[in-house]
């Protein structure tokens, strides 16, 4: 039994996730539809560059929780999920999944996307461990702001070490699945990195270094 690791955003989904919320609240008429869809955009384009700065990313991301209750968030959660993120789930990352499962090993999603988001993702997938960013919450509302370390390029490993702190386990024999060159500080760490349909920087990577490299796309 080992630990199985997966990226979320464009590797068990076909889309990334944070960017389909922002395009859903656009849908919903909850953000200004110039601006927001500029920043949305912009910071997609940055990521995809390796180039975001995720504390400015946050702040606009975040900001739709703050300026909604929390059952508005849930109400709109549930059409999002039907939406925009069933048809997105790939059956063959089901598949992945339900492999490891067989086997025995423990499932882990680490995401750059925050919680209130991918939580009910990953329950969808049936993965009951999550490393997400963290959304503050005071007496059941959300502030805005993060907490801890944000799970992104290097905050990815930070806060897998954590979590393996708190469970008294290690990363031997570790698999971990991603499709983005920003995950390569996680990818080095673990014993079985694999690429799945891999952004352009990530293939080149792992063709140099003999990574396995896959498709969970038709």
């Amino acid at each position: 039994m080992s630990l199985a690791i997966f990226d979320l955003d464009k590797t068990l989904l076909a889309i990334d996730s944070d960017h389909a919320w922002g395009e859903f609240l656009l849908e919903q008429g909850a953000v200004d539809p110039v601006a927001y869809r500029q920043a949305n955009d912009r910071f997609m384009a940055d990521y995809e560059a390796g180039t975001l700065d995720m504390r400015a990313f946050l702040e606009v991301a975040l900001k739709p929780l703050a300026d909604n209750s929390p059952e508005q968030l849930a109400a709109w959660h549930q059409q999002f999920m039907a939406s925009k993120i069933e048809p997105a789930i790939l059956e063959r990352g089901e598949e992945l999944v339900a492999r490891h499962r067989s086997r025995g090993d423990t499932l882990l999603i680490i995401t750059a996307t925050n919680r209130f988001i991918t939580q009910p993702i990953a329950d969808r997938l049936g993965i009951d461990e999550l490393i997400a960013v963290e959304p503050e919450m005071v007496d059941g509302h959300y502030t805005g702001r993060v907490t801890g370390t944000p799970s992104y390029q290097e905050g990815k490993v930070t806060r897998l070490m954590e979590w393996l702190e708190d469970r008294d386990d290690t990363l031997d024999g570790a698999w971990f699945y991603s499709d983005s060159h920003n995950d390569l500080p996680l990818l080095e760490t673990v014993d079985h990195p694999v690429a799945v349909d891999p952004d352009p920087t990530l293939r080149d990577i792992a063709t140099q270094r003999d990574w396995r490299i896959i498709s969970l796309r038709d």
